[in-house]
Order: structure tokens, then sequence, then C-alpha cells
């Protein structure tokens, strides 16, 4: 890493803030929209999960006496994170002293200690977005039970160099430490996750193995024997971090305790390798040392350690141990690991190592495989069709899919880095119509719930448990069928009515409560069951939006679901009781004496409009066109500056510099592109949009001087502007201004000016780089 990739990171996250402060809705600030996306960085790389953005501070007369940024407590009430933020907004990144890191990280531990006695809960307000936390550390059993692990992160955009302490104790309860600045975060932009390093040796854990000698270039096996104590120690650091994180959405990890294994621990620890399977494990890297006397080989360090079968007996081990107050010296654990030689595809192999130690789960490889084919189809999707227009609009937009982290930021790069590009990239795709997987699954899941066989797999109850539990369910129960366009205009359906709904419930000042993450799924949930999910979500789409009626009945409904849940909720832990199916069960009973006939009108009924289904060949035809579309609003020039580039630094092999050169050329003659040659481009341009995304920079220019060259060539004429008109209302080129203006002049309502002959002469020329002749 050097200082420019660095700014340039630190650059892209304060743009992405920006832009996020733009398209949401009043109420939020730069620091929540960064520990927004910082906290999503951290639930990707599985150093966290389920996390809530909130925010609150409370100050005496003695200064700050906590501060709360955000939290996540994981389902069986075994860690909770705190995260507390320093932000700031200057243009280049600070530096954060020893004394802010510190004072920082006090308050939120203030807030724990504070908040584990059950007083302290009675000193916030009700309204405050921390006080269902609090209740639930003051007052729920489980918590005092299982709570082993305290995170406290302090995350910042800035540079933290200082050592800051790694952990205390906190009234009884294990507190760690951590620091997540802007180094950090640029490195878990580029890796995915910080690999888990562990050195046996230093710690003083003997780890006896034997290797498998056979020569294989792809991977080496090694057999060991860790001590529990080690693997306890390992655990209690790192959690859920240690499980492979490829499938640990699908095995729904839990870390509960496996009774078996507790006996065994409590009344027979000499026959706990026999009595277990152990675990299988893979790592980048191992060091291996010699024992003393000629007692073999140990694993001395390993780099990248992940679990990818065991994690309920490693969870079981520790929590023996740490609950029971149990001696677990004679427990030790066999241990298959393997070490991934082929780096380039790392990642994959261990996923697939993950897959098939687990095939003996519910969830199996082949799932797994379809999920991803799923999810390719869904992105394809998102890339060619077009949602209709608002009312009064003439432009249509699309519904951004983003299948993996960065894929919005890179297209728009991608698109052009010019004012203009991206302008139109912006119109045409909405920061605030980008989703991702765990949206994608919050928005299907409130709308409909689902029975396996006579279990409810799928309710609000699940959506309120958190992005990642209901995403594990949303993937194995909700998302079997392949997606087609009908599945794809539904989908986007229920992200608007629940998108709308956020809205409806509006943000503080101006909100109905302080429990949206609640009152709106259960809300859209209760709704759609009492219309027998008959709402024309087909409607929604072609509208892009809810009917007035529709959003006033959402208000009424909310308003009473707010009211209704927190008087009903046992011990006014809400937060708790609506992760409970028993909770939707008596919400569904409800009927809040709210009429809804009203929305008769916006339900299915025979007489609605039939739906075309598009074959996979014209989905295909669709990707195509615009991936030659993209390919086209390149400038030949700037192909040619691409193919000089990547001669002139070998970032472009022989074949891809050759390719560009090609492309420029049949983009300026207008000759047809080949698919060899388009899938090509599309790699090309992913290669310059990460390493020179200078080299769109005065493409703008290229084409401003084309038309100037060009523009008193062609004679505008009536007939002419009546093809522009009919070809760009299919094709959607030009900005809704500049269309509206040629509708103007072929209606009359402008006339034929030399001045205005010289504007339909531009927008003649900006719809002949997509195609028009």
């Amino acid at each position: 890493m050097n200082n420019k990739e660095l700014n340039k990171f630190y650059i892209d996250i304060q743009e992405e803030i920006n832009s996020n402060l733009i398209s949401e809705e009043e109420g939020t600030n730069p620091e929540q929209i960064f520990t927004e996306i910082v906290l999503s960085f951290l639930a990707d790389a599985g150093e966290t999960e389920n996390y809530r953005v909130c925010y609150d501070e409370k100050i005496s007369k003695r200064g700050v006496e906590h501060k709360i940024n955000g939290y996540s407590l994981y389902e069986n009430y075994e860690t909770l994170d705190l995260f507390v933020t320093i932000y700031n907004s200057d243009e280049t990144v600070q530096s954060v002293t020893k004394g802010d890191a510190e004072k920082t990280i006090d308050r939120a531990a203030k807030f724990f200690r504070n908040s584990i006695y059950k007083d302290y809960v009675n000193e916030i307000e009700e309204s405050s977005e921390i006080f269902d936390l609090a209740q639930t550390l003051a007052n729920v059993p489980e918590v005092k039970e299982f709570l082993t692990r305290v995170n406290i992160f302090l995350i910042s955009n800035g540079d933290i160099k200082a050592d800051l302490k790694t952990s205390d104790k906190i009234a009884g309860y294990t507190v760690f430490y951590r620091a997540i600045d802007i180094n950090y975060l640029f490195n878990l932009s580029v890796k995915s996750r910080m690999p888990i390093e562990i050195d046996f040796e230093k710690s003083g854990y003997k780890v006896p193995c034997i290797v498998n000698e056979t020569e294989n270039s792809d991977y080496q096996s090694w057999l060991a024997i860790i001590p529990g104590i080690a693997l306890a120690d390992i655990y209690e650091e790192y959690g859920a971090r240690l499980l492979e994180q490829n499938v640990r959405s699908f095995l729904q990890f839990t870390g509960k305790i496996n009774k078996g294994i507790r006996k065994t621990i409590l009344d027979e620890q000499h026959m706990f390798m026999a009595f277990n399977n152990g675990i299988a494990a893979t790592a980048e890297e191992v060091t291996i040392s010699i024992l003393p006397n000629n007692q073999g080989k140990a694993i001395a360090q390993v780099k990248d350690f992940q679990i990818v079968n065991g994690g309920q007996t490693t969870a079981s081990i520790y929590h023996t141990w740490k609950k029971d107050k149990v001696n677990i010296s004679n427990v030790f654990v066999p241990v298959k690991l393997t070490i991934v030689k082929d780096r380039e595809n790392f990642s994959e192999i261990v996923g697939r190592i993950a897959e098939y130690a687990n095939t003996q789960n519910k969830v199996s490889a082949s799932d797994l495989s379809s999920n991803k084919e799923n999810h390719v189809l869904l992105e394809k999707l998102s890339r060619t069709i077009w949602a209709p227009p608002l009312a009064g609009e003439t432009h249509q937009t699309r519904w951004f899919f983003e299948r993996s982290r960065g894929q919005y930021k890179n297209e728009r790069i991608r698109f052009g880095l010019t004012t203009t590009k991206r302008k139109q990239f912006d119109k045409q795709n909405p920061r605030n119509q980008m989703f991702t997987k765990e949206s994608l699954a919050k928005f299907i899941n409130a709308y409909e719930e689902i029975y396996n066989g006579k279990k409810l797999v799928i309710g609000p109850h699940i959506v309120v448990r958190g992005s990642q539990k209901n995403y594990a369910q949303f993937l194995n129960y909700n998302f079997n069928k392949k997606p087609d366009n009908i599945w794809f205009e539904d989908a986007i359906a229920n992200a608007i009515l629940f998108s709308s709904a956020e809205k409806v419930y509006g943000v503080k000042p101006n909100a109905i409560g302080d429990m949206r993450y609640i009152t709106v799924p259960y809300s859209i949930a209760w709704l759609g069951f009492k219309l027998n999910y008959k709402l024309d979500l087909y409607k929604i789409w072609k509208e892009q939006s809810l009917s007035d009626i529709l959003k006033s009945k959402l208000h009424q409904i909310m308003s009473k679901m707010e009211e209704l849940i927190k008087t009903k909720a046992p011990g006014s832990l809400y937060g708790e009781w609506a992760k409970k199916e028993e909770c939707w069960n008596f919400i569904k009973e409800q009927n809040f004496h709210i009429d809804l006939e009203a929305l008769k009108s916006g339900l299915e009924n025979k007489t609605s409009e039939k739906r075309k289904k598009l074959s996979e060949d014209e989905t295909q035809q669709a990707e195509t066109e615009a991936s030659l579309n993209r390919l086209k609003s390149i400038h030949f020039k700037t192909w040619k500056k691409i193919e000089n580039w990547g001669r002139e630094t070998r970032n472009l092999s022989q074949y891809q510099f050759d390719v560009a050169y090609t492309l420029g050329n049949k983009i300026k003659s207008n000759r047809a592109i080949t698919d060899i040659e388009r899938n090509q481009g599309e790699i090309i341009l992913n290669i310059v949009a990460e390493q020179n995304v200078e080299l769109f920079y005065d493409m703008d220019e290229f084409f401003n001087e084309e038309q100037k060259v060009e523009i008193n060539e062609v004679e505008i004429t009536l007939e002419l502007i009546e093809k522009i008109v009919l070809w760009d209302k299919k094709n959607k080129r030009l900005d809704a201004y500049k269309f509206g203006f040629m509708v103007d002049l072929l209606n009359g309502k402008k006339t034929l000016t030399e001045r205005n002959k010289f504007l339909a002469k531009l927008n003649l020329k900006t719809i002949e780089k997509f195609g028009f002749r």
C-alpha cells in the first residue's frame, strides 16, 4: 500500500458518503453513513453480524457519559459488538491522537458497564435508538447465561497509530478492544477480509502433527492434535470469524452448546478424542517446528486459519470451559488441516472444501451452487431491465443489484469519469435504487410468510433478527425459483413497498416512533397477510411508487403496530419479543380497526394485465445490447489511449491491447463487434477502471471536437425530428429535457430557428453514438 492508493480510497469513501447524503432521507449525517459503510465492510468480512446502526450520546454536567454509533447482539447472546465512531470531513486523512481514541473507547465501555446494571436503563430515553439494547442487557436472563465476549470497536476514517489496550474486565465480562481505521479498511477492501494468524508456539501450546507427503500442486494435508484450551483461547478472541465465511450464511452457525460434548467434557474428558470427530480447517501457510527429543513435528504458526467443519465442537468446548469453570487440560481435538497452495484460486478452493466438508448439513453443495447461479441471473436482469418512468417523467432507470461489494462504484467508473458520463449513469442508476443480497432478502421476506411443512420459516420476526439471519432463511426457503423478468419486477415492487414504508414512518424528530426496524416489516407482513397477498405488485412496478391511499393506510397500520408491540411486549422487551414467532402469531390475529376496503382497487383480479415472461434468449440479447452500448460509449480515441497504456505498462496482455485497437477501429467505422471482442472489451474496461481511471477523463472533449466538425453537415427537418423522437422514445438515450425539447419542435410548440436547429443537431449527434442512423 502506498499513500496515493490510500488517499484515493479515502476520497472514494468521502464521495460515497456525500452521494448517500444526497439520496438518503433527512435525518442522517456523515458520521452515521460512514458507520454504515464500515459495518457493512466488517459484516462482509465476517467480523460482525446482524449489526444495527444507531446513535446515542448521553451528556451530563460531567461531560459525555457514553456514546454509541452501532451495535450487534448475536442471536444466541454469546457476543456483543459495540461500535463508536470518530469521523472527520477533511479532504485528507487525519491522525487520531491516543487521547481522543482512548476517550472515545471509554464512552462505549461506560455504556456497557452501566447497561448491565438494571437501574441505568431507567436513565435512558425510551425514544433512544439504544434503549432496546439497554433493556436487553439489563433484563434478559440469557444475557447473564450466555454472554461471554464483548467487542468494542473504535472505527475512524483517520489514521490511528497509537497502541491501545487490547482487553479488559468490565462487570465480570471479558471486553476486547479493536481499532478499525482507514488503513485497516483499505486492506479489507483489497483482501475482502483480514486473515487470522495464530502463533501456537508463542502462546505455549504444543500441536503435534503428521504430514501427507504426497506431492500435490493444489494443496497439502496435515493431521494434528490441538489442545482444547488452545482452541478455546482462539475462539474467545475470534468467535464466529473462525468459521469459513462462504458457508456461514448457509449453515446458520449459532455457537450453541452441544449437550453431548459438554457432558463428555464434564464427566469423561479422557474419552473426548474417541467420541468426537474433531474439526476440519484450512490455511494459507503453516510453519512447522521440531519437537524436543525427536518427538516429531508440531504446528508452530498458521496464516489465514479457518474452521470449515466443527464450529459447534469449538463453541461447546469454549462455553463449557468459560461458564462451567472446568479445567479442560485433558481435552484434545483431532484436526485435519488443509494448506491451499494455489494462491490465485485460494478463496474458491477454500469455499469448495467448506461446502464438501458440510455435505451432511441440510444445505448441500448443490444448493449453494444453485443459489450462486440465481445471484448471477439476478445481476443480469438488473442490468438489462428498465423500470417504467415515474409519472410526469420521460427517462427510465434501472434497479442495480450489487451481487458483490463495490460493483456499483466500479460500474460507475467504467461508465466514464467525465461529468457528463457520471450524470448519465447516476440518472439511469440512482443510488437509492441500488440494492444488495441482504436488502433483497429483507424486501421479499417481509411481504409474505412461508411454511416448510408445518414450520413457519419466513415472517417479519425473521427479518427483525438481522440481515444475516434473515438472508440465510431467504436462501434456504425463499430463493429457490430461478429469477426471470416477472420475478424481478415483483421483487422490485417489494423493494418499493418496503422503502416507501420506511419513508412514511419517517426520521426523527418527525417519525412515528423509535423502532422502525421492527414496525416496518411487521406492518408490511400484516398488510400482506390481511390482503391474502393479492396486492398488485405489477401495478407498483409499473408506477414505481405507491398510491397515496396505500401510503395513508401504511401510516395508520404502522402507528397502531408500534403502539401495540410496545404495549404487549413482555417486560417491555419489544426488540426481543419481535424476534419470536409468538409475536407474529399474535399480530396476525389483530385487525387494528383499520378498514382495508379502500385498497381493493390496488389488488390483483381477473382483469389485471397479463404479463409476458421473457425467454432466456431474450434476456441474453438484452444483456448483449447493454454490453455493446457500454463499449460504444467509449470514444475510439480513448480506446487508442487504452491500447497504448496497456502496451507501455504491460497491464494488458498482447491479446488485450490488440483487442482495444480493434474495438477503437470498429467503433470509429461503426462496424459490428463480435461476442469475443465484446467480452474482452468488458474485461479491459474493468482493468482500466481499477488501475487507471484517468484514461477516461478527456473523453467528453473528444466527443465535443467531433460534434464541432460535423455539426453543420445535417439538415434538420420535421421528418428527421419525428424519427429522432420515435427512436429515443424506445431507446431512452436523451435526457428528459432534451427529449421534451424535440417533442416540442415536432408539435410546433417551438419553431425551427437557427438556434433550435443547432440544439437539435447536438441531440442528433448524441443518439448517433448509440446507434441511430
